[in-house]
């Protein structure tokens, strides 16, 4: 049986593309279905289609750009292993991501057209938000385990990506910084989780 991708597929994966170059290229808002759908080499009845309006192909973008983000912060707690380990396990992926070209491109389209629109910069706030629970929750059980020490979870989680994101994310995004290398990375990840555990850290007893 052919695995192949249909074609009606491959003219969406198509126009997905195209737009993520001209929303790139050009912004959001100058950027026209017209000129995607040539970009795309289809019909712009083609582009509809698959997708009623741009702000419904912007949706898309974001979808992609969540599933690149993917198990990101899948860090669920383990009270045998060491919470240094967890967690610079957790972020090695977190900073490869954020390393990825392709998803650099979604963010900074993400982010530029956010700046115009505060009803897509909450929305995009929400889905952070929710995708990024898993550590909120990661803290709660580690606070039970009586290996942190009590308090607001939520702003524990904040400040703990805040420290990984000042030096792997936005300065990529918003100043065209290259992408960490892996001894870069490294050192960020160390450093921060080092930070972070030296905050809420229960010390045990000597």
């Amino acid at each position: 049986m052919s695995t192949a991708p249909r074609l009606t597929d491959r003219k969406r994966e198509a126009i997905v593309q195209a737009a993520i170059a001209e929303f790139r290229q050009n912004g959001f808002e100058t950027t026209s279905m017209d000129r995607i759908a040539d970009t795309a080499c289809v019909s712009k009845r083609t582009v509809y289609n698959h997708f009623p309006s741009k702000d419904e192909l912007f949706a898309e973008i974001l979808q992609q750009l969540w599933q690149r983000s993917g198990q990101e912060d899948e860090l669920h707690f383990a009270p045998d292993v060491p919470l240094r380990t967890q967690l610079l396990s957790m972020l090695g992926h977190k900073l490869q991501v954020m390393s990825d070209d392709n998803f650099l491109d979604l963010a900074r389209i993400v982010v530029a057209a956010t700046i115009h629109s505060p009803e897509r910069a909450q929305g995009m706030i929400a889905r952070i938000a929710e995708k990024e629970s898993s550590m909120v929750r990661w803290i709660e059980q580690a606070q039970a385990a009586g290996l942190l020490r009590p308090a607001d979870a939520s702003i524990a989680a904040q400040q703990f990506h805040a420290l990984v994101k000042a030096f792997a994310f936005w300065p990529q995004i918003t100043l065209g910084m290259p992408v960490l290398t892996p001894e870069q990375q490294h050192v960020v990840a160390a450093s921060a989780v080092d930070m972070f555990l030296a905050c809420y850290q229960i010390k045990p007893q000597a």
